[in-house]
């Protein structure tokens, strides 16, 4: 997942439209305009059925050439590759520590309702998020993973192409911490 300040950043917009962009995902940028996930909304943005159920649409894990994964890393990873596909859920979000963070070149959303309110703003800043392709990388503590996306901004149509390395770090059977290190 970019932010999408990331994304504008590393786009050639018109400086208008850039403005535009950045100002409307100030709320999901900043602790005290935070979009906040109720359960009613998240629900109803979510494709699980219930807070229980994970429902992990990214199944097929590719993995380079010896990485082996266990049943648990290949839950975690889908969940995450989920997330980066805008499909969050309260379940999915519950393999994630209330401290836990994620972070990109642009953005260090530390805590539950700062991480939960950048899955939830894919949602709403993106009309189509398609992955191109992922790779599993290591599965060490962080999990490395290589990941190609493209991103179409809701309301302009604008396309970017991301190539991210993607690292996972976790303590215990919790994700503490994600790491979007785009590269485009």
């Amino acid at each position: 997942m970019q932010s999408l300040r990331t994304t504008v950043a590393r786009t050639s917009f018109t400086k208008s439209t850039q403005h535009t962009l950045l100002n409307t995902n100030k709320r999901f940028q900043t602790p005290s305009t935070l979009f906040r996930a109720t359960p009613q909304t998240a629900a109803a943005m979510s494709t699980s059925d219930s807070f229980g159920k994970l429902n992990i649409e990214s199944k097929d894990i590719k993995t380079a050439s010896g990485v082996d994964l266990s049943e648990h890393q290949r839950t975690v990873i889908g969940s995450v590759l989920d997330l980066f596909a805008g499909r969050p859920s309260l379940a999915k979000l519950q393999l994630w520590k209330d401290d836990a963070e994620f972070t990109d070149p642009l953005t260090i959303a530390k805590g539950r309702k700062q991480y939960e309110a950048q899955w939830y703003g894919l949602q709403t800043a993106f009309s189509e998020i398609e992955r191109l392709g992922h790779e599993v990388k290591s599965n060490g503590n962080p999990i490395e993973m290589d990941l190609d996306t493209r991103y179409v901004v809701k309301g302009l149509g604008m396309e970017k192409k991301i190539s991210s390395k993607i690292e996972i770090w976790m303590e215990g059977d919790k994700i503490v911490k994600v790491a979007d290190k785009c590269e485009s």
